[in-house]
């Protein structure tokens, strides 16, 4: 059989290309979120900072809470600290040569022009932990007293400070001035360093008794020592990271990067597998379903159905090896490109190394073959199934309707995606928006299976007035309507790529003006004082000393578990820091409760998430703070808008105690004096006043956009090769047809004008299609969230993916339609199909 199979692949190569482009590429996008992420376990950047050290012992980010598997978990979004007396139990481990303290903080320094040198990230550390990079002083000497400080030599030059020099230093409060002691070679460019003496960088950092990390320098010979250190410290929710994990250690950008890395890759790869096997499965379809004159001859020669669908599957199989192969190879390109895309859009860092071993590859080739396998499994049916007798005839003529299974399972679907496109109105926020996305994928599968009859009966309408534009339309008619499964196998992935795009883009921009919309309601400051790295909380103390309303806004998380189905769910979630005196400033929509009553230890609620929790004001919630610490806290109060607080809504003094930083994002100020205002910010370098919402960041939210954009260009750039794959599978299968149009006295441009016809019904019936798929869940999220009909955004991207489709699409059958003409009748009559 295999002998058979591969002389049959040999033979006919023209007709397993279609099948062999749809895996390859399938394949080549699954291999390159797969490579992804592995680098969100095993990639990163090289260490700096740690450069010296062997381990590097840091407060475990993942929140797992008790009951919960390996795999449910979430990160939390600021550094952990580790307890000071941490380093003496370290330092305790055989084979330990020194445990040395480390403490990372903020810390600007204000330049020559009076303002902050924010170019690069800057931090102040404890000078005992210098030895880790190894940093050295080339000129000057160490701090010896709280007054004095070290630069490293890019700073010290950028700030223009030589050793003697007094610079100013901020961190949480005004400027401080302090004696340049010495000037020290820089251990790596990605981040700047200050130096101070230990007392003085705890006293900065705002904590005595806790660390950043703990740098391990090994013993000469030391063996397993990572182990040894992490066994030692089982108990203390620690990480103990080496080699390339120190950089995560290091970088606060190189940790997010990995956790996002794990996480975009696992969602944008489960689409990729999807529409991986759905555009390999309806290709390999269309590619059998060519072949079933040879097929129909097999059965009346005396194949069995077993042998059958035993030769399509080794056929598959042999195709989907080889592309399976160099498209596991071609994802490691893939994979880079991604990685230079999301880069230039600032979400990973630049210098940001992938990690490509063999699991990916390998996982990649399993599912594209085992895809491939499927498919045909299911394609094999029919043309293994149908009787000897009638084998010949009918494979002369397609099946008049599809089957019964398929039928109720495709309009199941589409009730399925229907129903699922009401989920916004009951589930509110990022969960709720990502819903229209995953009804249009339901409602094109439920459209793709059910696709002829609705085709079918598109086409009996539209077939009279088609018939009646001469006679290239009254052929295109007769053949939409005799062949109706060929034209449905052409609409649906165009209707694919039209509502899959439209949908996610349109979802993203609602969701994103909905947002805005209710920021703007709920914000109802008069001004908005902001930060180049955030605002000192004495910003808004100060501001109302002077009279003015005012509260500080810190933006931060908090992760929450829960039961469902006697499982541990674990969900974090976006939350706002907000001072009781908030008053006239912000506006929550509060429907039960007291925003006054938010003093530390409680908490506000967002009303849709009380309501999924089953909470109200008086009961208590357990959460965890964005530095993974847990806490109890009282419900004081519910509000309404959600969408531009979070489901949370924090004492800003707890809040910004979990920060790393310890600063507010923003403070907001109702019936304050601009002028003061302005006279206050001026002692706080790189502070700014700003009118109203104006000075929100749209930043954060821009980036993801960005980012779900590139992710979801790939996956569409993917649907667009196998778009043009159909068309011209489809278009060139039909040489003969064409042939003996033109013997029997059908001219080359009424051959030509028939396909263009078609072609235009195909588009026009995926553009229809495609909008209707796109359109009502569309709708539904617009209503829930905004309350209009129509979806936010750029008008000119919908009629932009209809022209793209329709470009493709005619593109395809036009070029196809050329080529399958080129050759004389008489001689394409007689080729074999």
């Amino acid at each position: 059989m295999l002998t058979l199979a591969w002389q049959t692949v040999k033979a006919r190569t023209s007709g397993f290309v279609g099948a062999f482009v749809a895996i390859l590429c399938g394949t080549a996008l699954v291999a390159a979120c797969g490579i992804l992420m592995e680098s969100g376990f095993r990639g990163g950047v090289p260490t700096q900072r740690y450069a010296a050290t062997d381990l590097v012992v840091t407060g475990d980010r993942l929140v797992r809470p008790p009951g919960a598997d390996e795999l449910t978990f979430e990160n939390a979004s600021e550094q952990v600290p580790v307890p000071a007396s941490l380093a003496g139990k370290i330092a305790a481990v055989p084979g330990v040569r020194e445990a040395v303290p480390e403490q990372t903080f903020p810390a600007l320094v204000v330049g020559p022009d009076g303002q902050p040198l924010a170019d690069k990230p800057t931090f102040g550390h404890n000078w005992e932990s210098a030895v880790l990079a190894p940093y050295a002083v080339k000129e000057g000497a160490e701090p010896r007293a709280d007054d004095e400080v070290v630069l490293d030599a890019g700073l010290a030059a950028r700030a223009g400070a030589r050793v003697g020099d007094e610079v100013r230093v901020m961190t949480r409060t005004v400027p401080a001035t302090y004696r340049v002691a010495g000037i020290a070679e820089a251990g790596g460019d990605r981040q700047a360093a200050l130096f101070f003496t230990s007392a003085e960088a705890a006293n900065l950092a705002g904590r005595t008794d806790q660390l950043s990390a703990v740098g391990v320098l090994a013993e000469p010979g030391a063996q397993d020592l990572a182990a040894r250190v992490a066994e030692a410290l089982r108990d203390d929710h620690v990480t103990v990271a080496q080699g390339a994990d120190r950089s995560a250690a290091e970088f606060e950008d190189v940790g997010r990067t990995k956790s996002m890395l794990a996480i975009l890759a696992g969602s944008f790869g489960g689409y990729a597998v999807m529409i991986s096997i759905f555009v390999v499965a309806s290709t390999l379809a269309l590619a059998v379903e060519q072949r079933r004159r040879e097929f129909a001859l097999l059965r009346a020669v005396g194949a069995t159905p077993k042998q059958v669908r035993r030769l399509i599957g080794v056929e598959t199989t042999v195709v989907s090896l080889v592309a399976g192969v160099l498209g596991s190879l071609l994802g490691i390109a893939v994979s880079r490109g991604l990685r230079d895309a999301f880069a230039a859009i600032g979400v990973l860092p630049a210098d940001f190394a992938l990690s490509t071993g063999p699991i990916p590859l390998v996982a990649a080739l399993g599912i594209g073959v085992g895809a491939a396998r499927l498919a045909a499994w299911s394609a094999a049916r029919r043309p293994s199934s149908i009787n000897p007798v009638e084998a010949l005839g009918e494979a002369a003529v397609q099946k008049r309707d599809a089957g019964t299974g398929r039928l109720v399972t495709g309009w199941a679907l589409v009730a399925l995606g229907l129903g699922t496109t009401a989920v916004p109105f009951f589930l509110r926020g990022e969960l709720g928006a990502a819903m229209p996305v995953l009804a249009a994928l339901v409602l094109v599968v439920g459209l793709a299976l059910v696709g002829p009859r609705v085709i079918g009966g598109a086409v009996r309408l539209i077939a009279p007035v088609l018939g009646r534009a001469g006679l290239s339309g009254y052929l295109a008619a007769a053949n939409a309507v005799k062949n109706s499964r060929r034209l449905a196998a052409a609409v649906t992935p165009l209707m694919l790529a039209i509502g899959f795009f439209v949908v996610h883009f349109y979802s993203q921009t609602t969701f994103g003006a909905a947002v805005q919309q209710q920021i703007t309601r709920s914000i109802t400051a008069d001004h908005v004082i902001t930060g180049v790295t955030g605002v000192s909380p004495e910003v808004a103390e100060e501001a109302r000393l002077q009279g003015a309303t005012a509260t500080s806004l810190v933006r931060t998380q908090v992760i929450t578990a829960g039961v469902l189905a006697d499982s541990v769910e674990v969900q974090s979630h976006g939350a706002t820091g907000l001072d009781a005196a908030a008053g006239d400033a912000v506006d929550l929509g509060i429907v039960a409760g007291d925003l006054a009553d938010l003093v530390p230890g409680t908490v506000a609620l967002g009303v849709d998430h009380a309501k999924w929790e089953d909470k109200q004001v008086g009961d208590t919630v357990d959460l965890w703070h964005a530095d993974g610490r847990q806490a109890q806290a009282e419900v004081v109060a519910i509000y309404r808008h959600d969408l531009a607080f979070g489901d949370y809504v924090l004492p800003a003094a707890d809040a910004r105690a979990h920060l790393t930083s310890g600063l507010d994002t923003a403070v907001l100020v109702k019936s304050g004096d601009e002028a003061a205002l302005r006279d206050l910010t001026s002692r706080y370098p790189g502070l700014a006043v700003t009118d109203g919402v104006t000075a929100q960041d749209g930043g954060e939210g821009r980036t993801q956009f960005l980012l779900n954009l590139i992710a979801i260009g790939v996956i569409l750039g993917y649907v667009a090769i196998s778009v043009s794959n159909t068309l011209v599978m489809s278009t060139a299968a039909r040489r003969r047809e064409f042939a003996l149009l033109r013997l029997v006295g059908t001219g080359r441009r009424q051959v030509t004008g028939m396909m263009r016809a078609e072609a235009l019904l195909t588009v026009a019936l995926a553009a229809v299609l495609g909008t209707a798929v796109a359109a009502v869940p569309l709708v539904t999220l617009s209503l829930s969230t905004t309350g209009s009909l129509l979806p936010t955004g750029p008008i000119w991207v919908y009629p932009g993916a209809l022209t793209a489709a329709a470009v493709l699409g005619l593109a395809s059958i036009a070029i196809s339609t050329r080529l399958s003409l080129r050759g004389k009748p008489i001689d394409t009559i007689g080729i074999r199909e």
